[in-house]
């Protein structure tokens, strides 16, 4: 990292006082607080950091301002608030004029793209930030650096093309898609590069390179693009040899496509409002709603930007700019257990800050979103304030008669209605209002949610037609909309049919097949050790020998599955122990499959004191189907296992 003026290089310090300079670029004109500075530049911060950082900062001014009068307030690198700031010009950091030409080289004219982009990409001197490459501050600028990089190699590819100098693109394009093997955009040029110099073969072969690196790889097929550019090179359809640029290539897609909209919308909003405004945080947060819901990039994506937008809107110190941030993540959440629970932490801990700084006069919405946030992000956890926070939103939502904010809120609900066995019925009502308020008011992702959350009560209460019609509904709805995700619960609710229908091999071969389809969900609190407890309720619901494999990741559910380990190896007094040592399931989904392992050991040793735990715990689930209120397991009906318990308490030899 260097800084320069007309005089020539300036000299910005060692490593550390570097690093402040850097970190206040990659906040881009916000405010770093100093105390967040102090936290990025040391793992155990020395007594006198605070006095430190100041240090830096005065040496950098002095550095950035040689001219400055004495006692004259900073330009440059300014206080305001809790920190500092750096106010640049937007041309007179790399990073920033770099974004900005490329952004204009798109709507400019082939030549002027070109010789905007060269010049552009003449600045790059190596990777962006690579003296802090191992700082957790750059990591996100410097991925999103590399991709505009990457991205204005394709551009001014494009403009090459546009400008009849294909053969000249060739070499660049190699060597990128070398560096970028995913990029099907940098494929899709390279090979009409070769086209366009009469390099037809080549061209096929690129196009067959590209299909063999990603399904060997990522085990996709090419995309539409460069499935429709090979078909045209077998066809030699003239069109390839027109000119061509990616706002309006006729040979790979559509005029006027979705992702043409798409972009062009976004590049308006670049150009009209401000960056670090505030109504492009509120922005972002819904682009980043939007992405949870793709699938499990987009979901991966949308943990991954979350809490820095959270963050970012903080710095402002307007606690209802900051609530409409955390509250705009109206996510609808189906399954009890969190993919994230350090980020869940992050938010709540937001939230409740953000409540507490609320002034008087903010709006119950405002509140409202705050605490159904609170509610869904403490899914899964024995705490007082998640159900608290659930009853308080539900009941705003109410009286404000807003069924948007009702939805969220009965998402809270429904997230703290496992706190016992026996509550489908409950979510069964929680899913039928959602359903209904959100098919009145077109809310579909909350639709689609209202109709899983009612499969899911529907298999627990054993009515299977009823799940059956409800898993169709989200099926549709996804299949209309675009809601990849639903098909990780259906196919998951196929498997449970087998199982409750007494078809094991075909039961067992579902749920391995429905696991290989979770890996690729991006939900890790779904996924994790789902297949092993699925594979050994399946086996007690029919009575045949648990076979438990502690070499498999049973994550959350290892205790469950140590101590019926040792029960069915003989070890009774270790398994004794383990059974005592067992908590109370977590209030999720599986709280009824995992009191059922627990039956298993107990049963296995004679265990009296954790039979008569798992039967206080079972009872109100009488009539039910242990576990099949999750939508993907079943330990089969709860009615078997209180009649095997209460067998076994009737015996006078088991052990007190």
């Amino acid at each position: 990292m260097t800084a320069w003026d007309s005089g020539g290089p300036l000299n910005l310090g060692g490593p550390r006082q570097r690093a402040v300079l850097a970190r206040l670029i990659v906040a881009r004109r916000h405010v770093v607080p100093v105390t967040r500075l102090v936290d990025e530049l040391w793992d155990d911060p020395p007594e006198r950091a605070l006095g430190t950082v100041r240090t830096f900062v005065a040496a950098l001014r002095k550095a950035l301002e040689p001219d400055r009068p004495h006692r004259a307030p900073a330009r440059l690198l300014v206080t305001e608030g809790p920190g500092y700031a750096l106010r640049a010009a937007p041309d007179a950091v790399d990073a920033w004029r770099f974004e900005t030409a490329v952004s204009e080289a798109r709507y400019a004219p082939p030549p002027d793209a070109l010789r905007r982009l060269d010049e552009a990409l003449g600045w790059w001197r190596g990777p962006a930030y690579a003296e802090f490459a191992d700082e957790e501050w750059a990591r996100t600028e410097r991925s999103r650096l590399a991709e505009l990089r990457a991205l204005a190699v394709e551009r001014r590819a494009e403009a090459a093309l546009a400008c009849g100098r294909a053969a000249d693109v060739v070499p660049d394009l190699d060597a990128h898609v070398a560096r970028h093997p995913w990029r099907e955009d940098a494929w899709r040029l390279l090979s009409l590069a070769l086209y366009r110099s009469g390099r037809q073969g080549d061209a096929l072969a690129t196009l067959r390179r590209a299909r063999a690196t990603l399904a060997g790889e990522l085990g996709l097929d090419p995309g539409p693009g460069l499935r429709r550019l090979e078909s045209d090179i077998l066809a030699q359809d003239a069109a390839l040899e027109r000119e061509s640029s990616s706002l309006g290539r006729a040979e790979t897609s559509p005029p006027r496509s979705a992702s043409r909209l798409w972009s062009e919308a976004a590049a308006s909003y670049d150009r009209t409002v401000e960056a670090g405004a505030r109504a492009r945080l509120e922005s972002t947060v819904g682009l980043i709603r939007n992405l949870a819901v793709t699938g499990a990039g987009g979901l991966e994506a949308a943990r991954r930007h979350r809490m820095e937008v959270v963050e970012a809107a903080e710095e402002y110190g307007d606690a209802e700019l900051t609530a409409r941030v955390i509250g705009a993540f109206d996510v609808p959440a189906i399954w009890t257990r969190g993919d994230d629970s350090e980020l869940a932490r992050q938010i709540v801990a937001a939230a409740e800050r953000t409540l507490a700084h609320l002034p008087r006069d903010a709006s119950d919405a405002t509140r409202c979103r705050l605490l159904a946030t609170v509610a869904v992000e403490t899914r899964g956890a024995r705490t007082p304030r998640g159900p608290q926070a659930a009853r308080e939103a539900e009941r705003l939502a109410r009286h404000l008669d807003d069924p948007a904010l009702l939805a969220f809120a009965l998402n809270g609900t429904y997230m703290h209605s496992f706190t016992r066995a026996g509550l489908a019925p409950r979510r069964d009502t929680i899913g039928a209002e959602i359903v209904g308020l959100a098919a009145r008011q077109g809310l579909v992702t909350f639709e689609v949610l209202g109709h899983l959350v009612r499969l899911q009560a529907r298999a627990g209460l054993g009515d299977f037609p009823g799940a059956d019609a409800h898993a169709a509904a989200a099926t549709r709805l996804s299949e209309r909309h675009e809601l990849p995700l639903v098909g990780v619960f259906t196919r998951w609710y196929d498997a449970l049919r087998h199982a409750a229908s007494g078809e094991v091999a075909r039961a067992e071969t579902a749920m391995r097949a429905a696991a290989e389809h979770l890996d690729e969900a991006g939900m890790p609190g779904m996924r994790t050790g789902l297949l092993p407890l699925a594979l050994v309720t399946l086996r007690l619901a029919h009575r045949l020998p648990p076979d438990v494999d502690l070499a498999l990741d049973w994550g959350p559910h290892r205790p469950w599955a140590e101590a019926l380990a040792l029960a069915e190896t003989g070890r009774h007094a270790q398994a004794r122990a383990a059974l005592r040592a067992l908590p109370e399931p977590p209030p999720d989904l599986l709280y009824e499959a995992l009191c059922c392992v627990a039956a298993e050991a107990a049963l296995r040793v004679g265990d009296r004191e954790a039979l008569e735990r798992v039967r206080a715990r079972l009872l109100p689930a009488t009539g039910q189907l242990a576990g099949a209120g999750s939508g993907v397991l079943t330990a089969g009906p709860v009615d078997v296992w209180l009649a095997r318990v209460g067998d076994a308490l009737h015996d006078a030899t088991l052990d007190p």
